[in-house]
């Protein structure tokens, strides 16, 4: 991190008279892209990068940290169904895609360290609840309401770090892509140690005391933005999108309880209102100031890189997130051994994309994204085979795992500054609907997934098949990797 710090810092403060004029200017590159003006990087830059990875990293650890403490939660809790139990992770990626373009949209109207201040507040009182939580429906509510807090991290925190470092902002966004792993790494495994020395409560209560600290610090480092007052904020589309996807989730939940099937009444009408509501926002994406705009869906790109983050989203981290279930339930792991899975996922990211940030102007985007996509692939296939004679499942189950995760590592810098280098103007709304499709395909692998193995007799195996499935799907999208628009250099 000291290179990466004296790179930055070297290529950030060297700016000659010359390349001031260049940065206030417009610029096109060779693909014709209109560039906006990189900003003047701010002298707090990298205590500003520390404390937004801090938030990253609370939100990264929470997408993680429960998986393991799920069966605990469960018997705990009224000893409520795998499928509704799940709720607890499906809840809170449903609470991020709902609120991070709304997020997106809100930073570019009030500012993106207004924002961000006010989402660490509510995701540490939401830590504290959800800690003292009594039932199972109580708890997801408040899962629900630390993911409103939870959602603001990425694109606020995009949009202070590209304010903050000038013509280097690809590279500090890209390191974004090795603070995730991070939480990938230390969530499981502390929620194993919590679950097994104390209770499943400290889960939650362990973001308490990190919320409070940054509160207490961002104000007096991070600089008050520029508001946009003339951006307009979508509240009919963020309900259609709310509710549109609550009764999708709902409705493949409800197909995993025994005796449930596609011709019921309960299930009809559920997936009727998620058509619907989905239909209506679709036709609102011509509107201005819509919350998934239509700009940002397809053309120069986008199109391509929206579904390739939706199908990323459900092979990569959705069933990511699930090993440590599918260690125990197929091979009996304990929860403190199948916690530590994910830190081979982990580590193989972080060792990875670092380097592949710092390589992308030039490597491109194309080349890391058909590497990474064929790794993470590869990956869930081991994890689905069955487990080779004379290993131990859980080595097999690590080395599968930390595939995957050199996979993600080699792909997600170019993923992420793609989709902002067509139009960096709009960083955080990028960024926001980034992490929605992401989350959105996280979603839905969750769901099936939790479903088919509530219904199956072997929920092992069942996840075993879904894994496989998962990864002939991520290698699908390399047909979708050359609709990415190249770009070698700065943004």
């Amino acid at each position: 991190m000291e290179n990466v710090r004296h790179d930055l810092e070297r290529d950030t403060d060297g700016i000659t008279a010359r390349d001031a004029v260049r940065e206030r200017a417009v610029v096109s590159d060779s693909a014709g892209t209109r560039l906006a003006p990189a900003p003047r990087a701010s002298r707090h830059r990298y205590l500003i990068f520390a404390i937004v990875s801090v938030a990253l990293f609370m939100s990264s650890v929470d997408l993680t940290i429960v998986s393991t403490a799920l069966p605990t939660i469960g018997r705990d809790l009224g000893g409520a169904g795998l499928n509704w139990t799940a709720w607890i992770i499906t809840i809170y990626s449903l609470g991020r895609v709902v609120t991070t373009p709304l997020v997106g949209r809100l930073s570019e109207i009030m500012g993106t360290r207004s924002i961000f201040i006010a989402a660490v507040a509510l995701f540490t009182a939401a830590s504290l609840l959800c800690g003292l939580a009594v039932s199972l429906p109580l708890l997801i509510v408040l899962r629900a309401i630390q993911a409103v807090g939870g959602s603001a991290f990425v694109p606020a925190a995009t949009g202070l770090v590209a304010d903050s470092f000038g013509r280097n902002r690809d590279r500090a966004v890209g390191l974004f892509s090795s603070i995730f792993p991070i939480g990938a790494i230390v969530g499981p495994v502390l929620g194993g140690v919590l679950v097994t020395y104390w209770s499943w409560r400290g889960v939650f209560l362990i973001n308490v005391p990190i919320g409070i600290a940054i509160v207490a610090v961002a104000p007096r480092v991070i600089p008050v933005g520029t508001p946009k007052p003339s951006a307009r904020f979508d509240l009919p589309g963020s309900a259609l999108l709310c509710s549109g996807l609550l009764c999708a989730a709902l409705a493949v939940t409800y197909l995993g309880d025994a005796g449930n099937g596609p011709t019921d009444p309960a299930f009809l009408a559920l997936a009727a209102v998620a058509v619907g509501t989905g239909t209506l926002l679709v036709r609102r994406s011509g509107r201005p100031g819509a919350i998934l705009p239509r700009r940002l869906l397809r053309g120069n790109g986008n199109g391509a890189m929206n579904i390739i983050n939706l199908l990323f989203g459900a092979a990569a981290i959705g069933m990511s997130a699930l090993v440590p279930l599918y260690a125990q339930d197929r091979y009996g792991l304990s929860s403190l051994s199948a916690g530590t899975l994910l830190t081979a996922r982990g580590i193989g990211m972080i060792a990875i994309a670092g380097m592949a940030t710092f390589a992308l102007r030039r490597t491109g985007y194309r080349l890391p994204m058909v590497v990474g996509y064929l790794l993470s692939g590869a990956g869930l296939a081991m994890l689905a085979a069955p487990v080779p004679h004379g290993i131990s499942p859980h080595l097999w189950l690590s080395v599968s795992s930390l595939v995957v995760g050199i996979g993600m590592g080699t792909a997600l810098p170019a993923s992420n500054n793609a989709s902002m280098q067509i139009d960096p103007s709009q960083a955080a709304s990028v960024a926001g609907l980034r992490v929605t499709l992401r989350q959105l395909g996280s979603i839905a692998a969750v769901s099936v997934t939790t479903a088919l193995m509530s219904r199956g007799s072997s929920p092992g195996l069942t996840e075993a098949w879904v894994f496989g499935a998962f990864g002939v799907l991520l290698v699908a999208t390399l047909a979708l990797v050359p609709l990415v628009p190249e770009h070698r250099s700065s943004w």
